[in-house]
């Protein structure tokens, strides 16, 4: 494709070179540079692109963007750049989300966007809605932070919002592939870097606000992080809010979109009544009459009050889309998210659940809505990370050793510390309420023990692993899914391999 129509939506200079000149695809990691691609200087917190100009230049890239004159002379310097075609931009990662969506001949436009941002919530109800589409006979797309899924193909994500071209890129490969709907995360870090500038999403929905991705490489503050959220409201057409939030009223001032209000306590378009706790041969889930847009029960087979708030956001989405209401209420109640509160059907005494919860905020959240199903016993097996902040290990055995009876520490992503270190942080946080716990270092033997030691009503959450399939050692990642081990270690009790100790049954 030539470069001007590249450019069509940015405004840039030409340097050097011929705005004609043909550009075979777009990188902005060096590494992928080729004859005939353009490469986009991308300036971030650990490194600024122009320096890679040399590299790109000597492989054969036909076009280099920057935005810095400063870094030309700087790292252009005793390069041969004869035949290279040089823009400016004013911002290199805006650029790329504008270049990108004219190189793929704009695929956003051909698809029914749904965008939603939040700090809790935004993985759940993605898989949610497009569980509840595909019911409905929808075909749809798929990008954040488990992974990007086009039909049947899912490759598993780096970033919950990736970088803008690569969004893009996923989209044309939806439309090729008969999608018609596309849902997706929009991070706080996606709407801060441009990753989805130019975007208009027919439909952006907001979850909630609480403090979180606050840091010297992400955002510096509360204040800026609740700005970036926002950014959401002014690129779409109508805005779905959690009004329930504290900070609802903040996300919707000046926004540009149409407003649809959800809530289980206040008057909304959408709301929720006669909320039920559902406890039925091992499953968890909820009950609720709907009210508003649409009238009559409804059942999610994902606990917690929260997933009440995921199920009201679906079926407004799914309402506006035309989605018919029978198709609405069965997609609800077949609705599982993996490795997000996923219940694990190994018997119909006790559960197994696995979720990601890998921080106190999370883990709390999610030790408080098991125990509002009034378990037996709710023991936690969990680890923490290598190579993070000791803090975050501190307050996840506080969080832990106050709401769980039991509490297996385990493996978790050790990466370059000993996991002895690891634990003996968390157990600092576990004395402030004396939890209980037990040592078991193999993961696998400690969801085992877990397992084969359950009583009747017990229920058994694996947390901080959650969709992912390895155990990061030394710079090393081992296969390990919890889903498999799981189904191992039933597969070991039925074959003799191993024994329940107090007669609990299995399926």
């Amino acid at each position: 494709m030539e470069l001007n129509k590249i450019c069509s939506d940015i405004e840039f200079e030409l340097i050097q070179g011929d705005v004609k000149a043909e550009v075979t695809d777009i990188i902005y990691d060096s590494r992928k540079a080729e004859e005939g691609t353009m490469f986009v200087c991308m300036v971030g917190a650990v490194t600024d692109g122009h320096k890679y100009i040399p590299d790109v230049a000597a492989k054969g890239a036909s076009v280099i963007v920057m935005q810095s004159r400063e870094a030309l002379a700087q790292y252009g310097e005793g390069v041969d750049l004869e035949g290279i075609t040089i823009i400016l931009v004013e911002n290199t990662r805006s650029a790329l989300a504008y270049m990108s969506a004219a190189f793929f001949d704009y695929p956003a436009r051909k698809l029914t966007t749904i965008g939603l941002t939040g700090t809790k919530g935004k993985t759940t109800t993605t898989f949610i809605i497009q569980d509840v589409l595909t019911k409905a006979g929808i075909k749809s797309g798929l990008i954040g932070t488990i992974a990007t899924v086009i039909g049947e193909e899912s490759t598993p994500a780096k970033n919950t919002t990736p970088e803008s071209y690569e969004i893009h890129k996923a989209m044309a490969k939806m439309v090729k592939a008969g999608c018609t709907h596309l849902v997706m995360e929009v991070s706080s870090q996606g709407l801060k870097f441009d990753r989805t500038a130019g975007i208009e999403f027919d439909y952006g929905v907001f979850t909630n606000l609480s403090p979180d991705h606050i840091g010297p490489t992400e955002h510096p503050d509360f204040d800026d992080y609740l700005r970036c959220k926002k950014m959401l409201f002014k690129q779409c057409r109508t805005g779905i809010f959690n009004i329930d939030d504290s900070h609802a009223e903040a996300i919707m001032e000046g926004c540009t979109c149409n407003i649809v209000s959800i809530s289980l306590e206040k008057e909304a378009d959408l709301t929720a009544s006669n909320i039920q706790f559902l406890s039925e041969g091992g499953k968890l889930g909820m009950t609720f009459n709907v009210h508003g847009m649409m009238e009559g029960p409804a059942t999610t087979h994902i606990p917690g009050k929260f997933s009440v708030y995921n199920a009201l956001t679906t079926i407004a989405i799914c309402k506006l889309l035309g989605v018919n209401e029978e198709a609405i209420i069965s997609g609800l109640s077949d609705a599982q998210v993996k490795g997000r509160v996923e219940i694990v059907p190994v018997s119909d005494e006790f559960c197994v659940i696995i979720d990601y919860a890998h921080n106190a905020l999370s883990t709390r959240s999610v030790l408080k809505t098991l125990k509002e199903y009034n378990p037996h016993r709710l023991v936690a097996v969990f680890g923490c990370g290598g190579n993070r902040s000791k803090v975050r290990r501190y307050d996840i055995g506080e969080v832990a050793g106050k709401l769980a009876d039991l509490c297996i520490l385990t493996m978790d992503n050790p990466r370059y510390e000993s996991l002895k270190a690891i634990n003996e942080d968390i157990k600092e946080g576990l004395a402030i309420y004396d939890g209980k716990y037990i040592e078991i270092d193999d993961r696998k033997e400690a969801i085992a023990y877990a397992i084969t030691n359950a009583e009747p009503g017990d229920m058994i959450v694996m947390l901080g692993k959650g969709h992912e399939t390895y155990i990061e050692i030394e710079g090393v990642r081992h296969h390990f899914s919890e889903h498999e081990v799981i189904w191992e270690i039933v597969d070991d009790i039925y074959a003799g391999r191993r024994k329940m100790e107090k007669g609990t049954s299995i399926l």
